[in-house]
């Protein structure tokens, strides 16, 4: 039996409308190009004693190469819900699984780059995490309170910025 492997750039991924309503599906080169508004998870990962665990992209990602992301998650796959798209994007980033995540809200955000449909859970993790070497170049911590003191000490994710903002109740 042979298995088809769908590169990421072929995953067909969740298209909405400015409303949040699934309007179909496209591959993420077909979104990205299209800037299509897509929907998005963003898990914010602490440890007990308040820090936040923040992912360096790598070189390869298709948007923001480079950039602190200070949530693990990613685009919600065709068929997929948010909560689906949560678990999974915790455990292939990060190695993280079997930890409860608590939903928060959700959020519309645009820029050139992108415009998308986020929802944002946040879970306490003080175990091991297993960084995924295609994805993340390495996880270091920071505290909240310090990254939004100094928005501009590292090039972090301008969509992680601002649902960290209005997680921290300042948008």
């Amino acid at each position: 039996m042979s298995v088809a492997v769908t590169t990421s750039s072929e995953e067909q991924v969740v298209i909405v409308d400015d409303e949040n309503n699934v309007i179909g599906s496209a591959s993420r080169s077909e979104m990205r190009a299209g800037r299509m508004c897509h929907r998005a998870v963003f898990v914010y990962v602490t440890t007990s004693d308040g820090e936040l665990l923040i992912q360096e992209r790598t070189m390869s990602k298709d948007v923001w190469p480079g950039a602190y992301d200070l949530a693990a998650g990613g685009v919600v796959d065709a068929g997929e819900s948010y909560d689906e798209a949560a678990v999974r994007e915790l455990e292939e980033e990060m190695g993280i699984s079997g930890v409860p995540l608590k939903d928060k809200f959700h959020f519309y955000y645009q820029d050139e780059n992108c415009q998308l449909w986020g929802k944002v859970y946040t879970c306490v993790w003080d175990g091991v995490v297993t960084p995924q070497p295609e994805e993340v170049a390495q996880v270091i911590r920071e505290r909240p309170e310090q990254i939004l003191a100094n928005p501009e000490h590292r090039p972090y994710t301008p969509d992680t910025l601002m649902a960290l903002r209005k997680l921290q109740g300042l948008e």
